[in-house]
């Protein structure tokens, strides 16, 4: 198993701690004394808290909550998603004011937001049941060390395998279970109409390949001590790679990136028969391929040996309090309504539209599937059982730095096309990984 260089002698003074800011917010980070009462007021007796959010439909949601709780009032300001809304949080952290009292926060984001010192451990806040809501793969996600807490689980995307039924039962295939009866299935579709393929292979997504990753039991990042430990270039990850690079090799599943014109005209005309992604993949498919609603099926993940039930997660996002706000107990209070009474995740899904992480709860409102999967009635209840199996995984602080690594790495292999390229990405991202958390001064295991 690769590893990370072991720490070099001579570089101790400039080293940083496991949660402690990198180099590129090195003497930066504000305590909750300089942020205090940035994102919050109190009028009276009513408390007023801001959410920054970019989840469609929060404001209807929040509406649910703020007519059942005058005393403590939430207000939205919506954002933008990804890289965009952890850039603006942590600059309205340095600032000293601006930063909202909860935030809507990737999986993958957490880490980076506790080092840079702008999410706060709401630990002793929780009720004790709220741990018990979520599967543990999902629960670990916002934990880095100990019992610490970061964020609560709002919507989860456990991957799942989807399938032309129509297709597989014209040229007689079964549904494969496990990763050998996927290549096999993919072989021989394929030999049946070369113009059909079971899946592809898309060098711009790391998120899904992370998933895969983890369903196999890699963890790009692990905490070693009061280190981190990079862990790319892993055994479980080199089986995934070398995996999807025998069939590209083969040439029995396609290497078209995903969300492009000529994916959507694949998934269309059935040129796709197939797509591994998460629990969200309903509303892309009625998007991008609505003509074909009622001819694709939803199944587990094939797994890598028989009888397994483990998958991993990509996509989804969760609830954080912030450093700075003065109301932190108010603040979680309105976060555990949300994200796990049967209120605040119904109106989750029915304002929102989306998975819930809160298993419970997504069993209770999720009752009819989506409307693209119509002829599915156990869509959801498939969904949730998918969602236990979720493996623990821990994001590192450089989570960014990696996806960036992935896309021109994969990008060089899929144009070589052979496994043995696949492997050697991995072993690219590792090195560029680590070089990039020692530049920021990160002590490495």
């Amino acid at each position: 198993m690769t590893s990370a260089p072991p720490h070099r002698p001579g570089r101790g003074t400039s080293r940083r701690s496991l949660l402690t800011a990198g180099a590129a917010l090195a003497g930066t980070a504000v305590g909750a004394a300089g942020l205090a009462g940035c994102g919050s007021a109190s009028s009276g007796t009513t408390t007023e808290l801001t959410f920054w959010s970019w989840a469609p439909g929060i404001e209807d949601v929040v509406a649910v909550w703020n007519a059942e709780n005058p005393d403590l009032q939430v207000v939205v300001s919506r954002q933008d998603a990804g890289d965009a809304a952890v850039t603006k949080l942590l600059t309205a952290v340095r600032a000293g004011n601006g930063a909202p009292d909860l935030v809507q926060a990737e999986y993958q984001a957490i880490t980076s937001l506790v080092s840079a010192n702008a999410v706060a451990d709401i630990s002793a806040d929780l009720a004790p049941s709220t741990a018990g809501h979520f599967a543990e793969g999902i629960w670990s996600s916002v934990q880095l060390q100990g019992d610490s807490v970061y964020a609560i689980p709002q919507d989860t995307g456990p991957l799942q395998f989807y399938y032309r039924a129509d297709i597989f039962e014209q040229h007689g295939l079964g549904v494969p279970t496990t990763w050998d009866e996927y290549a096999e299935t993919a072989r021989a579709l394929h030999s049946a109409d070369p113009s059909l393929y079971l899946g592809t292979f898309s060098s711009t997504d790391p998120g899904l390949f992370m998933g895969l990753a983890q369903q196999a039991g890699a963890s790009w990042w692990q905490i070693a001590g009061d280190r981190w430990k990079v862990d790319v270039d892993s055994e479980p990850a080199r089986r995934v790679a070398e995996f999807w690079g025998g069939l590209v090799e083969e040439g029995v599943i396609a290497r078209d990136p995903m969300y492009t014109p000529q994916w959507n005209a694949a998934l269309n005309n059935g040129t796709q028969a197939g797509w591994v992604s998460a629990a969200w993949a309903p509303g892309v498919l009625a998007g991008n391929a609505g003509s074909t609603a009622g001819s694709w099926r939803m199944a587990t993940l094939p797994q890598w040996e028989a009888g397994e039930t483990a998958t991993g997660n990509w996509g989804g996002s969760t609830t954080a309090v912030t450093v700075g706000s003065p109301h932190r107990a108010q603040a979680v209070r309105f976060a555990e309504w949300m994200n796990t009474s049967a209120d605040g995740v119904r109106a989750l899904v029915e304002k929102s539209g989306v998975f819930p992480a809160d298993q419970a709860g997504a069993a209770e409102a999720l009752s009819a599937p989506p409307e693209f999967f119509a002829d599915q009635p156990d869509f959801y209840e498939l969904s949730t059982s998918n969602a236990e199996g979720v493996r623990p995984l821990t994001f590192g602080p450089n989570v960014n730095v990696a996806y960036s690594i992935f896309n021109d790495a994969f990008g060089t292999a899929t144009q070589r096309s052979t496994a043995a390229a696949f492997v050697d990405a991995l072993a690219t991202i590792q090195a560029g990984t680590v070089a990039d958390l020692e530049n920021q001064g990160y002590d490495l295991a």
